[in-house]
Order: structure tokens, then sequence, then C-alpha cells
């Protein structure tokens, strides 16, 4: 049997278009807060108070993620023998924590609204200001997101979603103030501060369970699914058989496990080049930012029917057609693999 994991090669291109997309996230945060404040100063509206509180989230999250993207680049150590990545995960949950905490605020400013409603001024431009700060918000959300599930960076994806869920936010207050000018009827401005409150509550507690999820290495039939698809690409037909295969992210690199089912009768040089062989597959699929350890099985008669191999002089059993090579095959238990 033979082991191996390979180290984390280093990449500089990923980290620093995270760095930008984070840095461009706080300064455009930190400008649109402002933006928003001022419009509640110019209309005292409570759902544009609840817009801008909000924005608040926005730059505390961003400042956070910078943070988190930084230390998750850092290589691994004696300390972190598998890196820092997973500071990205618990980012994502404090951000959801925090987008929780803003709609109970936001709920209050409605209520306050919904029982002692006052008349709003300067509304056209409030509406303006508010206008402008949500359509570059939508850019910058669409941004963040498109270059998170490039680099696969959590954390990006996270404050890109919540800044598109910002930009809902303020369209839905948007909306609200246009028939307030429209109908005179305060109440409305409390009501959407409170439908707003439970849109973003709702976008909290999906954050939190997402990154409960990476924390707790939940499967990802996803990355299982990519994995399981470059596997049956290149393979071999003296591979035998794979089986328990096992992956996690943490940040932009891929932990991988699986057990490879090589001809008894190899010799042990040639059982470790088809080990490093299919280490070197993985690896160069994701761009060499993956980690990849494969345990080695000798054939057993059972697996007979499964193996390819038709001049096998071992073989007890007449072969048949190749088993598919997907997710549901791949992360298998043997016992599984030998009662199929």
């Amino acid at each position: 049997m033979k082991t191996r994991r390979l180290s984390k090669p280093s990449s500089t291109t990923p980290f620093k278009h995270r760095m930008l997309a984070i840095g461009s996230s706080l300064f455009v945060a930190i400008i649109l807060m402002a933006a928003k404040f001022y419009s509640y100063h110019l209309t005292r509206s409570s759902a544009v108070l609840s817009d801008a509180l909000e924005s608040i989230i926005n730059v505390v999250a961003a400042a956070f993620a910078v943070v988190s993207i930084w230390m998750a680049a850092q290589p691994a150590d004696p300390g972190h023998p598998y890196g820092h990545g997973k500071i990205e995960y618990f980012s994502a949950g404090f951000e959801g924590a925090l987008i929780i905490l803003a709609a109970i605020g936001i709920f209050k400013t409605g209520v306050d609204q919904l029982l002692s409603p006052h008349a709003l001024v300067n509304l056209q431009a409030g509406l303006i200001v508010l206008m402008s700060a949500t359509a570059v918000n939508l850019i910058l959300g669409l941004i963040l997101v498109r270059i998170g599930k490039r680099v696969s960076s959590l954390t990006l994806v996270a404050d890109g979603k919540h800044v598109l869920t910002d930009v809902y936010t303020s369209g839905a207050v948007i909306a609200g103030l246009v028939m307030v000018k429209w109908t005179g009827w305060l109440w409305l401005d409390g009501s959407i501060a409170c439908l707003v409150g439970v849109n973003i509550l709702l976008t909290g507690t999906r954050l939190v369970g997402e990154s409960f999820s990476a924390l707790m290495d939940a499967s990802d039939p996803e990355l299982l699914d990519r994995i399981s698809t470059i596997i049956q690409r290149h393979r071999q037909k003296h591979w035998i058989d794979i089986h328990q295969l096992r992956a996690w992210r943490s940040g932009n690199f891929v932990h991988i496990d699986l057990h490879l089912v090589l001809p008894r009768q190899d010799r042990l040089a040639e059982a470790h080049a088809d080990a490093k062989a299919l280490e070197k597959i993985l690896i160069d699929a994701f761009d060499g930012n993956a980690g990849v350890l494969v345990h080695m099985d000798p054939c057993e008669p059972e697996e007979c029917p499964v193996c390819q191999q038709a001049l096998c002089k071992l073989r007890s059993r007449p072969g048949e057609d190749a088993r598919p090579w997907d997710r549901k095959t791949l992360t298998a238990s043997k016992a599984d693999h030998l009662q199929s």
C-alpha cells in the first residue's frame, strides 16, 4: 500500500482577484452607506433607514471578509497542516449572523412607523439618491458572485449575495416610496420596512446554514460530480475499481482521498506509478489547488466481474460490462461495491 498527499502549490492570481474584489466591495459599501443615510436625512423614511442600517452590515461584513480572505491565502504551517481556508466559511457565517441582527433592528424601525406614522419629505431627491446607489450595488453584487464562483471563494459569493439582497431591499423600498408619494398612505413606509426585515432574515439564516455545512465538511454533490467526471474521462483499463471517494473544500483548495483497486500481481513500482498518475490528473484539473491521497487496494476474486483485463491469469469469474464511474459508485464503500 502507498499513500501520498501533495502539498498546496502557490497560486497568487486567484488571491489577487479575491483581494481586489473584496477591497472594491468594501470601498463601494462605505460610499453607498453614506448615500443611503443621506437619503434618509432627506426623507426621514423608516424604509430608507432600514436599507441604510443593512448597509452598515455590508461594511462590517466586507471588512471582515478582507481579513478572512487574506488569512485563507496563507500557506499551511506545522500548526495548520491543512491550511487556513476554512476561515472563509466562518466569515460567511459571521456575515449571516450580522444580517439576522440587522433584521431585528429593521423590524423595530418598521413597527415604530406603523404605530406612529410621520410625514415624509423630499421624496423625489431621496429617491434619486437611493436609485443611483441601488444601480451601483447591482453591478457590484453580480461581479462579486461571478468572481467568487470562478475562484471558489464562499466569502466572495456570500458577500455578493448579500449585496444583491441589498439591491432587492432597495428596490422594494423605492417601489414603496413611490406608492407613498402617489397615495399618501404613510403606513406603507413602516410595512415595507417590516417586509425588508423578513427578506434579509431569510438571507442571513441561509448563509449561516451554508457556513455551518461547510465547516462540518458536509458532502458537496457538485464537487463530487466534477471529480467523478474527471476520473471517468481518464479511466484506465487496469484501474479495476475506485471506491470511497471523499472530497471537501477549504477555501479555494480541494482535499481528495479515494481507494484505487489495482491488479494484485502488479509490482510496487507499477502501483506507485498509477497512484501518481491519478494524483496528477486530479491536481491538474484543479489548477494545482488540490491535495490528493490515494489508498491502493489489491484486487479480490469478488471484483473479477468489473475487471476489464481479459488476459488476467488470476481471473476466477468472467468479466462483465464496465461499471460506470459516477458519484454514486465512486463514493460507495468497498462492501457496497462487492455486493452490487
